[in-house]
């Protein structure tokens, strides 16, 4: 039944905006650590977060929806300063800064927004559609 396909489609753009919800998250928290370092001297800096995704199927509908599956930490090298002045220096001087890239959160950023919107969109033609179905069977 059509009405069966469109309710599916609100449920499967609904899932992606909230996965795309919590992508937009973890790249806003790893901006806003991107200089957060150890308060111990030699100790770690904070360390970038990935979203990593799975396809899941709704229990109540069956349907196949895209769904965060695990917040990991990026184990790529962590930056290094010297700056011997600093708390968190070691014993050579050096600090730990995290292994943020600006550039990088900022375009995963926009990517996670642009999928938001036009999951946006897919949920308004489906509203739409479903109106017009109810306006025909009312005449």
């Amino acid at each position: 039944m059509m009405s069966d396909a469109l309710l599916s489609s609100l449920r499967i753009a609904g899932a992606a905006m909230a996965a795309q919800s919590i992508r937009m998250r973890v790249a806003s928290e790893n901006l806003a650590n991107m200089n957060s370092t150890s308060t111990l001297p030699g100790g770690d800096a904070y360390r970038r977060k990935i979203v990593g995704f799975e396809e899941a199927t709704e229990e109540a509908s069956g349907v196949k929806v895209i769904e965060p599956a695990s917040v990991d930490y990026d184990w790529s090298p962590l930056r290094t300063e010297y700056n011997p002045g600093h708390p968190a220096a070691d014993a050579d001087g050096n600090v730990k800064l995290p292994n943020v890239d600006m550039m990088i959160e900022l375009a995963d950023t926009r990517e996670a927004n642009r999928s938001y919107l036009a999951n946006i969109q897919v949920i308004r033609m489906a509203r739409d559609a479903i109106s017009a179905t109810i306006d025909l069977l009312k005449t």
